[in-house]
């Protein structure tokens, strides 16, 4: 059955539930954000928030492996972070064979890139390929997002210029970098890289890599043996970076409207007690401060930078109709909703 998005509880009980009492079962397809936010009665919204952040939990391969990612980040240590336990549960004493305890702890940064060619062809910005890139994403739209061609025709949609300005486009590789140094973190981070294929291959990365030589992916962490397990599965692999992303000393976001990034930062909210720096740019305020970037000076564009981020760090009450995986400080979910709170610096 097609269940349209945001759909009301009394669409299930009409259409769905004489289903399950008929056949015992009912598999969804599909099924992300299928029930509305809001209005959603009070002990409705109080068991999906128990049900994502308490009875969910990852298969036993799943933590293994995640618990493999989270030592080799942290060199090897047994220490343990805030969020572990409920991650991986009680697999991150195992260590391999012969492995060399740490007694110290690395720290490391979790980037969520989000910057693969669906998300540049969906955007419709413009990333400074000319031509060949404009002919490329085009193709790409029109094979894979058809209804936004047909809206492309029937509507007028702003330049891509317009675009960027507003905030709609999704930071490249090379504005990570300049957000990142303009924030502080040194050459020798360690910085765990989630994502798919970055859109423009490894000369896109250039720019990331040269400046941060510590930057791995789960493809790099894990062997071939060991990775081979989640061949095909691309929801198993995005669970990996997940575990990568959510135990990690502090994480950031190129777009917080994505679905990987929405959901780390929502387990962090919740586990972390507002001790977990989480950085989720404006990108609106961030397109301003770049397209200055040649006409100010290098401590004035860090400042402009460093105070956008530390203004979107607070932590709000979720507000209506949005998603209580990522906004969970609401009563229906935690019982601490101060929103004095705010997580704590990078």
């Amino acid at each position: 059955m097609d269940i349209s998005k945001e759909s009301k509880p009394s669409f299930f009980l009409a259409n769905i539930l004489p289903l399950l009492l008929r056949n015992r079962v009912v598999h969804f397809l599909g099924f992300g954000n299928r029930l509305a936010f809001d209005p959603i009665l009070f002990e409705l919204q109080r068991l999906r928030c128990k049900c994502n952040f308490h009875a969910l939990k990852f298969i036993p391969k799943i933590q293994k492996t995640g618990a493999l990612l989270i030592q080799r980040m942290r060199e090897h240590s047994k220490k343990q972070g805030p969020l572990d336990e409920h991650l991986i549960g009680e697999t991150l004493p195992y260590l391999e064979e012969g492995t060399e305890i740490s007694h110290s702890s690395s720290k490391y940064l979790a980037l969520h890139l989000r910057f693969e060619i669906d998300m540049a062809a969906y955007s419709m910005c413009e990333f400074g390929g000319g031509e060949a890139e404009r002919r490329e994403l085009q193709a790409y739209r029109e094979i894979h997002f058809p209804t936004l061609m047909i809206h492309k025709k029937s509507y007028q949609i702003p330049s891509a210029a317009a675009l960027r300005a507003l905030g709609r486009c999704p930071l490249t590789p090379e504005e990570a970098v300049l957000m990142l140094v303009a924030l502080g973190f040194k050459r020798g981070t360690h910085i765990y890289l989630a994502g798919a294929h970055i859109y423009g291959g490894q000369s896109r990365m250039v720019a990331l890599t040269s400046l941060y030589p510590n930057l791995v992916t789960k493809e790099d962490l894990l062997s071939s043996e060991e990775i081979r397990l989640f061949a095909n599965f691309s929801s198993q692999l995005a669970a990996l970076d997940f575990i990568g992303c959510a135990a990690a000393d502090a994480f950031a976001m190129t777009d917080s409207g994505s679905q990987l990034s929405s959901l780390v930062s929502g387990y962090r909210i919740y586990y972390g007690g507002g001790h977990l720096p989480t950085i989720r740019p404006n990108k609106k305020r961030l397109a301003g401060i770049f397209s200055k970037n040649n006409t100010i000076e290098w401590n004035e564009f860090q400042e402009r930078v460093r105070k956008t981020v530390r203004e979107s760090k607070r932590i709000q009450v979720r507000p209506i109709a949005r998603s209580i995986y990522r906004h969970p400080r609401c009563p229906e979910c935690m019982c601490n909703i101060e929103t004095s709170q705010t997580e704590s610096n990078v």
